[in-house]
């Protein structure tokens, strides 16, 4: 049986997708996925995926891109699978997705759909309100005729050795970027939250892609190790693997921490539901006003002056909720 597992998010959301993707794997001969270009590195880093086809959808991602005909018949033409799962967050619809893969061929599609599919769909699933984004993927996994097989955390393939990188003494990770401005904590109190982990006597690196070396260069000041750019998606896994516990807004790299089974402390501004999206699987603390005004406005740009959901967050506290989870040197 070939099948299909489709998650077209952003990095974050398909390293959610893995728990299903694994269960999929354990009764499928083959298993491809479909996704996103900011989805693919998180994708070639889940177990039990043997295939992967990139797809920049015209109604998924930050900047979707406008329809053309031709890129869908080719897309069309390249699906192959027996069985699909369309995995969504639990505000999106499935069905423009499986209208394309009943064009291409595909004879049993599932998916959590409060829509009504006509005949795109075989399994109709309602997701259990309020369950988490993870939760919600092996749910329909099951009701699609693949039950779980193991614990449901979040894993990823065996990241590298990192510690040339980072060093061999104890560490804890500060990962200051976010893919949506409302999620991200300010740069200047990241940089008094790795001057107070410092000074608790905390070894701080800190991480971000190619294009935040300027973010992590100031943020790490003369306080901490700044590994901005130096990481690719395994290396960070690396990285986030070797550390005590993770300081980060909910964005991938919480998840990412969670895959590899590290503690969390996550600035979490309430713009999507926490129930649905906090780190899954490993010890965390939830720091921010999840009362705030902006709560459940899934804003990208924080809506309310002086993002006060985040703001209100001190180094003290994020060195205490550190305190609280991190592994014991």
């Amino acid at each position: 049986m070939k099948a299909l597992v489709t998650r077209l998010d952003s990095f974050g959301d398909v390293l959610l997708a893995g728990p299903a993707i694994r269960a999929v794997a354990a009764r499928a001969d083959h298993v491809t996925v479909l996704c996103g270009p900011l989805g693919a590195p998180a994708a070639r880093l889940l177990p039990g995926v043997d295939d992967l086809v990139v797809w920049d959808a015209p109604w998924a991602g930050f900047t979707p891109p406008p329809v053309d005909r031709a890129d869908v018949e080719r897309l069309v033409g390249t699906l192959d699978a027996d069985v699909a799962l369309v995995l969504t967050s639990f505000h999106q619809s499935p069905l423009p997705t499986a209208l394309l893969l009943r064009l291409a061929g595909v004879a049993h599609i599932a998916a959590d759909s409060v829509d009504h599919p006509g005949s795109l769909l075989d399994v109709r699933h309602l997701r259990s309100p309020g369950a988490h984004e993870a939760e919600a993927a092996l749910d329909l996994a099951e009701a699609a005729g693949f039950p779980r097989v193991d614990d449901g955390r979040l894993r990823v393939l065996p990241p590298p050795d990192t510690a040339a990188l980072t060093g061999t003494e104890p560490y804890v990770v500060l990962h200051p970027g976010a893919s949506v401005p409302a999620r991200a904590w300010s740069p200047g109190r990241c940089a008094e939250a790795v001057r107070g982990l410092a000074g608790a006597g905390h070894r701080v690196v800190v991480t971000g892609g190619p294009g935040e070396r300027e973010l992590t260069a100031a943020v790490a000041g003369g306080h901490g190790l700044d590994l901005g750019g130096r990481t690719d998606p395994a290396g960070l896994a690396g990285v986030l693997a070797g550390a005590r516990a993770v300081v980060t807004g909910n964005t991938g790299p919480a998840h990412l921490a969670a895959a590899v089974g590290t503690p969390v402390v996550s600035l979490f501004a309430p713009v999507v539901p926490a129930k649905r999206w906090r780190p899954y699987g490993v010890p965390y603390v939830l720091l921010g006003d999840q009362d705030a005004p902006c709560a459940g406005s899934r804003a990208r740009d924080c809506p309310v002056p002086g993002h006060p959901c985040l703001e209100s967050v001190s180094a003290e506290d994020v060195v205490a909720a550190v305190e609280k989870v991190a592994v014991p040197s």
